[in-house]
């Protein structure tokens, strides 16, 4: 299989050799369509390979003792955008149902501090979701991200973002806005 391997080489040399000896004599007119033939088959190569393999994902969770909040990340793990607000006793039913399509790496949970830097009294309820969290996902690590004001983030980000008054007042709204406000306050600080 050695000199078999060598002759591959070798033959792909040869062609390189061709084509460099074709990009000197070729017109600009040629030039330019071996550009964009190249330029698309290397896109077509990143989307191929997009595909074959799932991008990593990463969930930000704002938990509610009637709803929660998910929010996740882009492929690149850049950008938080909200997902879907749930009710919170079918959360982990969702949760799981999104790690069978997407590679979930990490769970940024929104943990309730008050003032004075300690847990506030829903953090209980926190507390309580993250024994879940971890029971059912043991393999995805989760990080505990402050949560303090991302309601009232949440609420100037609609209104910023030209939301009418009436769909401002639906709670779903606003929690998950601020999941992926939680989620984007972790991204941010990876940067």
């Amino acid at each position: 299989t050695m000199p078999h391997t060598i002759v591959r080489i070798s033959d792909v040399l040869v062609n390189l050799m061709d084509f460099s000896c074709w990009w000197v004599l070729a017109s600009s007119s040629d030039r330019r369509k071996c550009v964009t033939f190249f330029s698309l088959f290397v896109l077509f190569i990143i989307i191929f390979i997009v595909t074959l393999h799932p991008m990593d994902r990463i969930i930000g969770i704002d938990y509610g003792r009637k709803r929660v909040g998910v929010a996740v990340s882009d492929p690149l793990g850049i950008f938080a955008s909200a997902l879907d607000t749930v009710q919170s006793a079918k959360i982990i039913e969702y949760l799981k149902k999104y790690a069978e399509n997407e590679n979930v790496v990490l769970f940024v949970v929104g943990y309730p501090i008050n003032m004075n830097g300690q847990p506030s009294e829903a953090a209980k309820d926190v507390d309580i979701f993250l024994r879940h969290l971890a029971k059912a996902f043991p393999e995805i690590p989760v990080h505990l991200e402050d949560e303090r004001f991302t309601s009232v983030l949440a609420h100037r980000a609609m209104i910023d973002g030209g939301m009418k008054k009436q769909d401002r007042m639906k709670k779903e709204s606003v929690d998950k806005i601020s999941a992926a406000i939680i989620l984007q306050s972790y991204m941010d600080k990876k940067k």
